[in-house]
């Protein structure tokens, strides 16, 4: 749980220190997504729930659902990113990112981050005594 939290607080930081420079538009989007995913991994890692080596957004919120609807639900709008994640890291076949998508992205990454590291914290805080 916690090396997904790394990872993912890794690709969130890469986020905001590219954000401001328009022509890293689609890195960001990408490390949005990279985050998110990654974010989604840890939750499922706390609730022992296995998932297959994905980049679905929609799956992993899918496999959440029976462990927590709520949040699950909540964070429906992340399926927005799917499409940003392995596929826009080829020319030719990814999608076309707009300006202020980046700014969307980063919000959803952040959304997630701070609904994960919330549910997450007290387990946290416990392994560390």
């Amino acid at each position: 749980m916690a090396a997904w939290l790394r990872k993912a607080d890794l690709d969130f930081e890469t986020v905001l220190h590219l954000l401001p420079e328009d022509r890293f538009r689609d890195v960001v989007v990408f490390h949005s997504q990279q985050a998110a995913e990654k974010y989604l991994k840890a939750l499922l890692t706390r609730h022992q729930i296995e998932f297959p080596k994905t980049h679905e957004l929609r799956r992993l919120l899918e496999l959440l659902r029976p462990a927590d609807q709520v949040l699950s639900g909540a964070l429906g709008g992340l399926k927005w990113l799917e499409p940003f994640g392995v596929e826009i890291r080829y020319p030719g076949d990814r999608p076309e990112t707009l300006p202020g998508d980046e700014l969307r992205a980063r919000q959803l990454a952040q959304t997630v981050r701070e609904a994960v590291r919330a549910q997450l914290e007290p387990f946290l805080l416990e392994s560390r005594s």
